[in-house]
């Protein structure tokens, strides 16, 4: 049964917009509906008449007819519809962070979504994986963090970054450290065609063994030049050795000499007494990663060292001399920025405190 029509009493300005939208290319079928539905009431038209013009039934002729006579231009408007309830809320969203932070079942090195939804019981896992990609969570990557309990951190730090930022005038700051074991493999190597005709470079994993080289090496903060030696061991009289020849590397010059907590590094007041124009700094306990020489070897076994083939110790030391005087050719300074370094826990966090 269709409602008893309305009289539609049409402003000039509701007109004007509503036959803009019937002109535009770009109205919705849905609003053009209504609009035409609306012009021709306000013109006399029956219900049936329009609704056989526009195309649609006369019930929903009379429904437009009303909903403009009650509210206007506003009327012609979709209402806000209740949409449906959501399965999962804040409090799914909780429970999947509780249980991250215990431990995997037994047997399970970490969480994957389907061990998580397993223990969940009622949450799909594809829910967990969206949360899991909305809060950036990702269960396979692994980092590794050396935490420094050193009570005496801040002063350390401050002092190794102070050398960095504000070097002592007419001194030379010095970054010292040793990488020792670096081993001469011997092993085939060249380019590999796959069979989907992919060229790659790779290397047998069968080797041969011709002994270690442990490098000496410095780094003059003020300009990124290498002074590095090589040596069998590592013990106290090498590196005693190795700061001789830096300090006959800079006659009458003070030197500043940044090192890591190694025992052989420490207790050589003796030296220290023979040599005053020598001054040692030492990073905080387990925080070697502000000594910047640490930067250097990294590059070095990046750029020099990895994925390399040697018959002998010797092509070994003698690869890595042409690379530290390649290097010094083109040696810029690192530019240290960060002026703040603070101790920060990581010890015990629980993922709902990230």
């Amino acid at each position: 049964m269709v409602p008893e029509a309305r009289e539609v009493d049409l402003s000039k300005k509701d007109r004007k917009v509503l036959e803009g939208l019937c002109r535009s290319p770009v109205t919705l079928q849905r609003d053009l509906k209504r609009a035409r539905i609306v012009l021709l009431a306000a013109a006399g038209r029956s219900t049936r008449s329009i609704a056989k013009e526009v195309g649609v039934q006369p019930r929903i002729v009379s429904l437009w007819r009303h909903r403009y006579a009650d509210h206007g231009l506003e009327g012609l408007q979709d209402k806000p519809r209740p949409g449906k309830q959501p399965i999962y809320t804040k409090a799914t969203d909780k429970r999947i962070l509780k249980l991250l932070d215990k431990p995997p079942p037994q047997g399970f090195a970490r969480w994957t979504g389907p061990l998580l939804a397993e223990a969940l019981g009622d949450v799909d896992v594809q829910y967990v994986w969206r949360f899991l990609r909305k809060h950036k969570i990702d269960l396979v990557a692994r980092k590794s963090w050396c935490e420094s309990n050193d009570p005496n951190f801040t002063a350390k730090a401050a002092d190794v970054v102070g050398l960095y930022v504000a070097p002592p005038a007419k001194a030379i700051v010095l970054c010292v450290d040793e990488k020792p074991s670096i081993q001469a493999l011997e092993r085939a190597q060249g380019y590999l065609k796959l069979p989907n005709g992919r060229a790659l470079t790779g290397q047998s994993r069968d080797y041969k063994r011709h002994g270690t080289t442990t490098l000496f090496a410095a780094l003059e903060v003020a300009t990124g030049k290498i002074v590095a030696t090589h040596s069998k061991r590592r013990r106290r009289v090498e590196f005693l050795d190795f700061m001789n020849s830096l300090t006959e590397a800079y006659p009458g010059r003070k030197l500043h000499v940044i090192l890591d907590n190694l025992n052989t590094h420490k207790k050589n007041e003796d030296r220290l007494e023979a040599h005053p124009n020598v001054q040692f700094h030492f990073t905080p306990t387990s925080a070697s990663w502000l000594n910047q020489v640490d930067v250097w070897f990294s590059i070095l076994q990046g750029q020099s060292l990895s994925g390399t083939s040697f018959t002998s110790l010797e092509q070994l030391q003698d690869h890595i001399d042409a690379y530290v005087n390649a290097y010094n050719e083109r040696a810029e300074p690192f530019v240290w920025t960060k002026k703040k370094v603070r101790q920060r826990r990581f010890k015990g966090r629980r993922i709902t405190q990230l």
